[in-house]
């Protein structure tokens, strides 16, 4: 995987955590440094864990299905995917919460957090540089969350859906690339 192709999947991976970040600068008052570290840290820190706990739990079973890895990397990265669009579709507003405490920050950072896991299990089957991987994902995510948290305060949420649909997007067609180039009809 490319540093190109990592940007990239480490911004898609960041869009949920950026949603819930705009969301939480929404309620803020008053931002501050300490805050936006807070969410970047959290959501940062996640999203990084994550995809290691899922490479891991990849790595456990990679040989057995080694022949189809493409597929599963396929099927997991659409599913992510299209799940993120479907929620960047359905309207559903979220909870403006300007709380920082542990158990809502912790509970925000797993439930957008949890695609990097499936993600990870797809870099036990493309053998992945994990450490530089997970590195990547987690700086991109804290600086698009503490971004996330000052476009919140000054503009709201009206770039949050926006945000969803094209993590989503992008997410199924590194899918796709990842099937296409297994199966030799492409090569980037």
């Amino acid at each position: 995987m490319s540093i190109a192709e990592l940007f990239v999947l480490a911004a898609a991976l960041s869009m949920d955590a950026f949603a819930v970040a705009v969301c939480k600068g929404l309620a803020m008052k008053k931002i501050t440094a300490a805050n936006v570290c807070t969410v970047g840290l959290w959501f940062g820190g996640f999203q990084a864990l994550m995809p290691l706990i899922g490479y891991v739990l990849g790595t456990q079973f990679a040989e057995y299905i080694e022949s189809i890895d493409h597929w599963v990397a396929f099927v997991l990265l659409a599913a992510i995917g299209a799940n993120m669009i479907k929620e960047a579709v359905n309207g559903e507003e979220e909870e403006a919460d300007a709380s920082l405490g542990i158990m809502k920050m912790l509970t925000l950072a797993v439930a957008t957090s949890i695609d990097a896991l499936a993600v990870g299990v797809t870099f036990a089957f493309l053998k992945v540089q994990i450490v530089a991987a997970v590195s990547f994902i987690g700086v991109t995510t804290f600086v698009l969350s503490a971004v996330g948290v000052k476009v919140g305060n000054i503009f709201g949420v009206k770039y949050k859906s926006k945000a969803e649909l094209a993590g989503g997007v992008v997410l199924i067609i590194l899918g796709l690339k990842i099937l296409l180039e297994h199966l030799e009809i492409i090569n980037f």
